[in-house]
């Protein structure tokens, strides 16, 4: 059998995105190779350009909560190659990753699969092998031909905050995303889809599921009410029920409600998640790196957001630190060149008291000299280049000052401070 390593050198001998694609025959003929794998299991089936985590980990542990065995599929991982195959919660042991990695290497073709291809056939064949009863499945980039679509209409299919992101293989306007995106809806299935859209993304969404035949659900304002956050988390009301999520960022209860829906339509139509399945699911949920909060001494937030919206959500929450709570921000930040990078320094360093830019994170990071110059008077910047260096002084001042470290701009960066700084 092979070893973890030799695993791992046959999945990294794939490029990351392969070679393009116009259809999905080549992610069609890699799960006929393995047996269809796709064919044999239930699918909730999500979508989106933020929020398709989070609302991934509630889903999941609202069916686990309910006494089903889910299925996790994430992109990208955050902490360890293995974080992104799950089944309620824990991790592909690596006997099963070693032998599912053999059975496939023994039957590939020469085809130029992607990375991501390879790590989804594994996935399949591992939660069939362990007959999960729904697998929660996230795309990866888009939804049309993300080879995720090869799967049979799922029970339904969910759909996040649409933003511009990944421009270059989706399309340059919101527009061209969302219908890439409304590529996941199958013919007589349902969507949901999240609230948090802007008008011409709830047109193109609903007019896709009405061609398909397609129930389209999206949750109601009017049922909505949201309340001030607090360092645990978020209240908010709907349908008359209050709930708190563990997580932090306005756009969490909107990622809560779009669970709650999805719960709801399962519940109505397939499988029974019960009332208090969906409440634990909200109340305990915790995504690493999504504005993740780490009580200690100092409390540090991580956030590995990068995209305009995810800029935006951090934006929010430092903003009611800096100015409803009057806590100093010491903020470690780096950012790679594929993103705008210019619109998330200038956002976070308003609220920021210092600011530690770093580069040694990423080959594509963008200069930490570049990163402080567009901070500019915003706040007190130096340039560490080194995040040991810029954690070491950032929490010094805030231990001093009252302070919470702020570490954003990157998932890259995010995860690199997770895996070997927290303690």
């Amino acid at each position: 059998m092979m070893s973890f390593n030799e695993c791992m050198e046959f999945i990294n001998s794939y490029s990351k995105s392969g070679k393009p694609v116009t259809d999905l025959s080549r992610a069609e003929n890699l799960m006929r190779i393995i047996g269809n794998p796709e064919k044999k299991l239930k699918f909730v089936h999500v979508a989106g350009t933020n929020g398709k985590g989070s609302v991934v980990e509630y889903i999941s542990n609202a069916l686990m909560y309910s006494g089903y065995k889910a299925g996790q599929f994430t992109s990208p991982f955050v902490l360890h190659y293995t974080d992104r195959i799950r089944i309620n919660g824990i991790e592909i042991d690596e006997q099963s990753l070693c032998e599912i990695c053999e059975f496939i290497k023994e039957r590939i073709d020469n085809q130029p699969y992607s990375q991501f291809e390879i790590t989804m056939a594994i996935a399949l064949l591992w939660f069939e092998r362990e007959k999960c009863d729904v697998v929660v499945l996230e795309c990866g980039i888009g939804g049309l031909l993300d080879c995720t679509n090869v799967i049979p209409p799922p029970l339904v299919s969910v759909i996040t905050s649409i933003s511009l992101d990944h421009t270059a293989i989706l399309g340059d306007t919101v527009k061209k995303i969302a219908q890439q995106k409304a590529g996941i809806i199958k013919e007589g299935s349902a969507v949901v889809l999240s609230r948090n859209n802007k008008n011409n993304i709830v047109k193109i969404v609903k007019n896709t599921a009405k061609e398909k035949n397609a129930e389209f659900i999206m949750p109601e304002w009017r049922n909505f009410k949201y309340f001030k956050m607090d360092k645990d988390g978020n209240p908010f009301r709907y349908k008359g029920e209050e709930y708190k999520t563990a997580m932090l960022g306005f756009c969490q209860p909107v990622n809560a409600v779009t669970a709650i829906e999805v719960c709801e339509y399962l519940r109505k139509k397939y499988i029974w998640v019960t009332d208090e399945a969906i409440r634990k699911s909200i109340e305990t949920t915790q995504v690493k790196a999504r504005c993740q909060y780490i009580d200690g001494n100092p409390p540090v937030i991580v956030d590995g957001g990068h995209n305009s919206e995810g800029i935006e959500n951090l934006e929010l929450i430092l903003r009611n630190y800096a100015v409803d709570e009057h806590k100093n921000i010491y903020t470690i930040m780096g950012m790679v060149d594929t993103k705008d990078y210019e619109f998330g320094v200038y956002s976070i360093a308003r609220y920021s008291r210092n600011m530690f830019t770093v580069d040694d994170f990423a080959p594509n990071a963008v200069p930490a000299e570049k990163i402080a110059e567009i901070a500019g008077e915003c706040a007190f910047n130096e340039v560490c280049h080194s995040l040991s260096v810029a954690v070491e002084k950032a929490k010094t001042l805030a231990l001093e000052n009252n302070g919470i470290v702020v570490i954003c701009g990157s998932l890259y960066l995010a995860s690199e401070y997770l895996n070997n700084y927290q303690k």
